[in-house]
């Protein structure tokens, strides 16, 4: 339900792309993208039992000492951790914690570029837990793969071996040791690209969260991008489908669009007119589809750089700001 729109009304002209990043699409046209129409009739019961298997994990958290370092915004404390998650997996990760009392907490997603160290970009009174996607590298796995191309790919044959069913149930138990460690304090969730549509998964069944934001979201609306090339981890599961096509049949499960018409909490989503690595049809059907309050802001591309490119992402950092210090009122128009 997208009560604010914001940003560009165009797309950036992307010159080092080989294809038409837009996919042909104008803004105005990529409104009309949504969840598919055909969502498997038992998507919640089978969520809902990995949801509850993930609730039942002790994660056993360890953490190392505080040390200081510079984020953007001040001065911050980082602490390295270990935790262990659903089906066992131990993960790497980072609690990092902003100045002053903790009046927010956030788990912080990354995209497939992986995270080899944390994001020291967090809100004044925030405390975040960030950790390593399951597989790749820092949480290696054996059996999924290092690399977004092949860890997109792995487990995929079955919803409950597939390594994006793992990473969501990996967000439920990072809600878990936030809450132990900050009780009665809010907690949402942000993240990017791989990170933007695991989110979305995760917060249709989240009743913990209180608000969302993903930029440049993955995985909505699979059957729509199995028709969409791309430079990003869509097109290996492209290309599996061509040979594989009861994959569709798995990939059903794990759509952020379908997921987002369960998101009722404030949602700021950062979707781009252009990208070639996430098809901007996928990132709108997912923006089009969380059922409550959504602010919506427009990238002119995503995924690549351009000129001005700097201060528009300024700008939606901005905005990002501006959420997390008050979700519930930013979701509306001004």
């Amino acid at each position: 339900m997208i009560t604010r729109t914001t940003g560009a009304t165009e797309a950036a002209p992307l010159p080092a792309v080989a294809f038409d990043a837009t996919y042909g699409h104008s803004v105005a046209e990529l409104m009309s993208f949504s969840a598919p129409n055909d969502p498997p009739a038992d998507f919640d019961e089978v969520w809902q039992t990995v949801r509850n298997d993930a609730l039942g994990v002790d994660p056993a958290p360890e953490i190392g000492p505080w040390r200081q370092e510079s984020g953007a915004g001040g001065p911050v404390e980082v602490a390295d951790m270990h935790l262990r998650s659903w089906t066992g997996v131990r993960l790497r990760g980072w609690l990092v914690r902003s100045a002053g009392t903790v009046r927010r907490a956030l788990v912080i997603g990354h995209g497939y570029g992986g995270r080899a160290e944390p994001d020291l970009s967090i809100p004044a009174g925030c405390l975040s837990l960030q950790v390593v996607a399951r597989g790749l590298p820092g949480s290696e796995v054996a059996g999924i793969g290092i690399t977004g191309a092949t860890h997109v790919l792995s487990g995929i044959t079955s919803f409950i071996t597939y390594s994006h069913t793992g990473a969501v149930a990996d967000q439920w138990v990072a809600t878990s040791v936030l809450r132990d460690l900050a009780p009665g304090v809010p907690i949402g969730y942000q993240g990017g690209s791989f990170g933007g549509g695991i989110g979305a998964l995760a917060a249709a069944f989240e009743d913990r969260w209180d608000a969302l934001q993903v930029t440049v979201p993955s995985f909505g609306n699979h059957p729509l991008r199995l028709g969409l090339r791309c430079t990003g981890s869509g097109e290996a599961v492209r290309g599996y489908a061509a040979t594989h096509p009861g994959v569709l049949a798995v990939l059903r499960y794990v759509d952020a669009a379908t997921a987002a018409t369960r998101v009722r909490v404030p949602v700021l989503c950062v979707a781009a007119a252009a990208d070639p690595s996430v098809p901007p049809p996928g990132q709108f059907a997912i923006a089009t589809s969380f059922a409550g309050p959504t602010w919506l802001h427009v990238l002119p591309a995503g995924h690549a750089e351009w000129p001005g490119s700097a201060e528009v992402q300024a700008e939606a950092a901005g905005h990002v700001a501006d959420f997390w210090a008050y979700p519930e009122g930013s979701v509306w128009p001004r």
